[in-house]
């Protein structure tokens, strides 16, 4: 996560030592896709939910289990996600153990199913923040989930958070036939009073795979990180926003340095210096994610590839096997990233996107993806 409001407006937010602290200092964060079902079908949806498919899902005991072992790893903090979380029927019971436990929550939902009861629950057993789905207007947010009224359902979702006093933000997935709502998101935002949006880079993941050329171009990419920027930069300056961050594509670090310097910004050298000190793609050491069926993954986004099962071995097991193949090259990224990223001068506070999306782990079909959108000039030493 590239945190704009905080690297370009210096505004402070809670996680901000998750991100730019110690990284010594704390486990992985961990994505727990607790449930394959979800009653919309998104068009980019990387688990490829639907509300009838059926995993095999840990049972209560086994996700109370792994709860366990995710304090044994200083887990600092649980993402809940699907699917639809909401649709797992103990989904309270496994909040308020993680409760129990002194594991922090958050929410990953549509916000289709948070009545204002449903919010009150999920303050109660102290889950910490829910972000909410958005993928624009609600004329293409519901084309976009296949599901008519998932729009105002969602921002009902919103409003019974708010009432419930429960902190939430939007999540936005930036593709090229949604691109330009980014000023929408922000709007929204501001009429149902949320103080936090995070833009995601489009992973061709699950079902996203099938959105034909709906991934950014290299321009079209600037053009929406420009866009985030100035909006942020806006509505920052009017107290509009607490905090703004893009997901899943770390050259955005860099590119947002470019246009500090370009700008003569002074707070350039600090922002670098946090980059550098969050050292950009943790994905295999900072973030992990454990599907419904127990598999521990890299991140959320590669569910081609399984580290190990849960229901075999801990996570704490799992997550230490120096012997696995694809982890230590996760965690190696200065010998085994691509040459570009290797020779670029934004390396250290980048670490690429090096992964692979298909059958095979072989060295010939690891790439950058998201793709790097920095340019040759940009890049040199």
């Amino acid at each position: 996560m590239i945190s704009i409001s905080k690297l370009y407006c210096g505004l402070p937010a809670q996680s901000d030592d998750l991100r730019y602290g110690a990284a010594d200092s704390f486990g992985p964060v961990v994505v727990f896709n607790c449930t394959s079902r979800c009653n919309l079908r998104c068009l980019h949806c990387y688990s490829s939910s639907d509300p009838n498919r059926f995993g095999d899902e840990l049972t209560t005991s086994q996700a109370k289990q792994l709860l366990l072992q995710l304090v044994e790893v200083d887990c600092p903090v649980v993402l809940f996600s699907g699917g639809e979380p909401l649709l797992r029927n103990d989904l309270f019971e496994l909040l308020g153990e993680a409760k129990r436990l002194g594991l922090r929550t958050v929410l990953s939902t549509n916000g289709t199913l948070i009545d204002l009861q449903t919010a009150r629950q999920l303050t109660e057993v102290g889950v910490s923040y829910v972000g909410i789905s958005i993928d624009g207007e609600e004329k293409f947010h519901d084309k976009f989930r296949q599901t008519q009224g998932a729009f105002k359902a969602a921002v009902a979702g919103i409003e019974n958070c708010k009432k419930a006093r429960l902190k939430t933000g939007l999540r936005f997935t930036m593709t090229k036939a949604n691109a330009n709502q980014i000023p929408f998101t922000f709007e929204l935002a501001a009429s149902t009073d949320v103080k936090r949006i995070c833009f995601y880079h489009l992973i061709r993941a699950g079902r996203a795979k099938e959105l034909n050329n709906q991934a950014l171009t290299a321009e079209q990419t600037r053009w929406a990180i420009d866009t985030i920027i100035e909006k942020t930069d806006d509505f920052a300056q009017k107290g509009l926003i607490d905090e703004v961050l893009t997901v899943d594509n770390h050259c955005d670090g860099p590119y947002l340095l470019v246009k500090m310097f370009r700008e003569g910004n002074p707070s350039f050298e600090k922002a670098r210096r946090f980059l550098l000190t969050a050292g950009g793609n943790k994905i295999a050491e900072k973030i992990g994610c454990v599907s419904w069926d127990g598999s521990v993954h890299p991140d959320q986004f590669w569910r081609n590839y399984s580290l190990g099962s849960i229901k075999e071995r801990s996570f704490k097991q799992i997550w230490e096997d120096s012997s696995e193949l694809v982890l230590n090259k996760l965690r190696n990224k200065s010998e085994f990233a691509d040459d570009r990223c290797l020779a670029c001068k934004w390396f250290d506070l980048c670490k690429g996107n090096f992964r692979f999306l298909g059958a095979e782990s072989d060295a010939k079909y690891w790439f950058n993806e998201p793709a790097c959108y920095l340019t040759d000039e940009e890049i040199e030493n």
